[in-house]
């Protein structure tokens, strides 16, 4: 995809964010939110214009720039929403990275674009939460309900070599994935081709087991593959008991067919291979 020059305002600088901001390259001017002293230096240092969300100034934001919300919402919602939100509507597009945890629980079933929110965890409270608040601003807003997300430096291999991965098994219990370039290719894509209230499924085209990707992943590195853990064996923490008391397919029909979007990475495999061949090159 033919990478635009732009001006991009990031409320949260995380993985995904920041991917975001490299692939639109070095002449895509970057503003940043920042919570203390130190992230305002590091950002400066970056060539990053901070943007100090203790003490918001609207009439200093780019004005027509894209804004790309990641920040994680507290219990009353975005905290971007709450500084910037009466700023919406001077945005030339808004995405807002949500969560496929909106939709709780499906016991296997598929989640489609257009599915109703039954959030049951706090986090996906929080999240649906935050949707309604950016859907109701003026802005340009798109929402985008991501999967686990993994790419270099955040998948099973790290786990791996760390020896913190572990093959919990679960009967039925599948999840969904996606490759951190392909929440960037879709973001990009919606870029090109905005519509205001539009929901989207970045994720990959293969619903699996959780361990069975820890597997593929002991293969190519030539490790063991970890032992299979029954989960009434294993103490959990609550992020990860969270994690496992949920199970969906997550469908990308729609997302694929209005945005002319595909992933890159259709299944964990393809996509595991690839971050293996680049941080083994």
């Amino acid at each position: 995809m033919k990478k635009q020059q732009l001006t991009l305002f990031c409320i949260g600088y995380g993985y995904c964010a920041q991917q975001l901001a490299e692939t639109l390259g070095p002449k895509t001017q970057i503003y940043a939110t920042a919570r203390t002293d130190e992230q305002v230096s590091q950002l400066t240092l970056q060539g990053i214009r901070p943007v100090d969300i203790r003490k918001p100034d609207l009439a200093a934001l780019p004005q027509g720039a894209h804004w790309l919300v990641s920040a994680p919402p507290g219990e009353a919602g975005c905290p971007g929403f709450e500084a910037f939100g009466d700023a919406a509507k001077e945005a030339g597009w808004i995405g807002y990275l949500s969560t496929t945890g909106v939709y709780g629980d499906l016991d296997g079933g598929w989640a489609f674009e257009w599915s109703a929110l039954n959030p049951q965890s706090e986090p996906g409270k929080r999240r649906a939460i935050a949707e309604a608040q950016w859907l109701s601003t003026d802005g340009p807003v798109q929402i985008f309900r991501l999967p686990g997300i993994y790419g270099s430096g955040r998948s099973a291999f790290d786990r791996l070599k760390t020896g913190k991965a572990r093959r919990i098994i679960k009967d039925g219990q599948v999840f969904s994935r996606v490759h951190v370039e392909d929440i960037v290719s879709a973001l990009m894509a919606s870029m090109e081709r905005p519509r205001t209230g539009g929901i989207y499924h970045p994720c990959d085209d293969e619903p699996g087991p959780p361990q069975d990707v820890i597997a593929y992943a002991a293969k190519l590195l030539g490790l063991p593959v970890p032992p299979d853990l029954p989960i009434e064996s294993v103490n959990l923490s609550p992020m990860a008991r969270r994690f496992y008391d949920e199970c969906k397919r997550v469908s990308n029909a729609r997302t694929k067919s209005e945005l002319g979007w595909a992933p890159a990475y259709p299944n964990y495999r393809v996509g595991l291979s690839s971050i293996h061949a680049l941080e083994t090159a």
